[in-house]
């Protein structure tokens, strides 16, 4: 098997779980118990918020620890707005951002759902053009989880700021690929998610600068300055924080370019080998893991199972949506038609993957596009 989905989720290192271990059997304790064993616990857990810190680059007060991506965006904005605030999201928003703000415009809320250019791009100016008077949230993902193309959040960002507007954005296949300073993007909550790199599912953390006034969605004990109540997931919590320092040293080791050297060899490869194959978004900075291909006249769907059956784990897009009938929402967004969004593939690599699985990928896929185009053609002359 070659897993080129690690967008999707990413295998655990070794590293990590070997971190993990000591906390299922010998630091167990509940971290909130003033024995012996609560406070190992607890000590496990102040290392690993202080792992998260540094690939964040604040304070270990500012990272509240949640179960990954989706419960940080719901957090980040439910715990923001109010009935009768203005929120501003972009249109390729992951659906934990999305259905959120839909669930927010049903209790009384005003949203804005700004458009992308065709690189799949916020444009800043269109951020300035949608604050009004009562706009108190915008939230922009710093990279987008198809097609992996970086937005400009530090511009947007500084727009946030001149109009004393609060900014999130969900960092979430942005952590480990690239580097994220929260004081560089201007943010006052972001979110990440643990096994987007190599961490623990289940694990993850929301970025929230000292003086946000975010109101907890659960309530009961004091865990995470009462803003995430609940008795802590040791082992988790402590895997997401070596993993956040093994993805720190990746992006200063070499690793991480080598990472995108793989994803550029695939891609030139499959374009010159593959007539008619595009890359969604390639004109912009992307995250080094992610490409996003468009192969004309082959169904998606079509191509990830022929693809799985000869050992290759792609998808189609965001796990999230997998198995939906309609067309990605960020390709259609991006100026794609339905039929060429649903013939677009995500490759998305991790650190486990090398140059011989990509480039046997490579053969793969071309020859696996190759038949079904054929398949296709005796179709429709039949």
């Amino acid at each position: 098997m070659i897993y080129l989905d690690n967008n999707a989720t990413s295998p655990l290192l070794p590293e990590v779980l070997e971190a993990m271990l000591p906390c299922f059997m010998e630091a167990f304790g509940n971290p909130s118990s003033i024995h012996n064993c609560g406070r190992r616990a607890l000590a496990h857990i102040k290392e690993a918020r202080q792992q998260v810190a540094a690939l964040l680059g604040c304070r270990t007060t500012e990272i509240i620890f949640t179960s990954g991506g989706t419960e940080g965006d719901n957090l980040a904005l439910k715990g923001m707005i109010r009935p009768g605030d203005h929120l501003i999201v972009s249109a390729i928003e992951h659906s934990a951002i999305l259905s959120s703000a839909a669930w927010l415009a049903k209790q009384g809320c005003e949203v804005t759902r700004v458009v992308v250019n065709g690189n799949g791009q916020v444009e800043p100016s269109s951020i300035r053009a949608a604050i009004r008077p009562n706009t108190r949230l915008i939230s922009v993902m710093t990279a987008n989880n198809e097609t992996g193309v970086l937005q400009p959040v530090e511009e947007i960002g500084r727009i946030a700021a001149e109009a004393d507007v609060w900014f999130h954005t969900d960092a979430v296949q942005a952590a480990g690929k690239v580097p994220l300073f929260v004081d560089r993007i201007g943010c006052d909550l972001l979110t990440i998610s643990g096994h987007k790199f190599h961490g623990p599912q289940g694990t993850g953390a929301l970025f929230v600068r000292a003086g946000t006034p975010l109101r907890p969605l659960l309530h009961g004990g004091h865990q995470e300055k009462h803003l995430r109540p609940g008795t802590e997931n040791v082992p988790g919590i402590v895997g997401f924080g070596r993993a956040c320092q093994i993805a720190r040293a990746a992006l200063s080791n070499g690793v991480m370019e080598n990472i995108g050297a793989l994803r550029d060899r695939l891609e030139a490869v499959l374009v010159s080998l593959i007539p008619d194959a595009r890359i969604n978004g390639k004109g912009v900075p992307r995250v080094p893991n992610t490409t996003n291909i468009l192969f004309e006249q082959v169904s998606g769907d079509a191509l990830v199972m022929a693809l799985d059956d000869l050992g290759v784990e792609v998808s189609r897009g965001s796990a999230c949506s997998a198995g939906a009938a309609d067309p990605s929402n960020v390709l259609t967004a991006m100026g794609l038609t339905g039929a060429q969004a649903r013939s677009s593939l995500r490759f998305s690599l991790g650190k486990q993957n090398t140059l011989e699985e990509t480039d046997a990928a490579t053969a793969v896929v071309v020859d696996a596009v190759a038949k079904l185009r054929e398949k296709s053609a005796m179709f429709w002359t039949a």
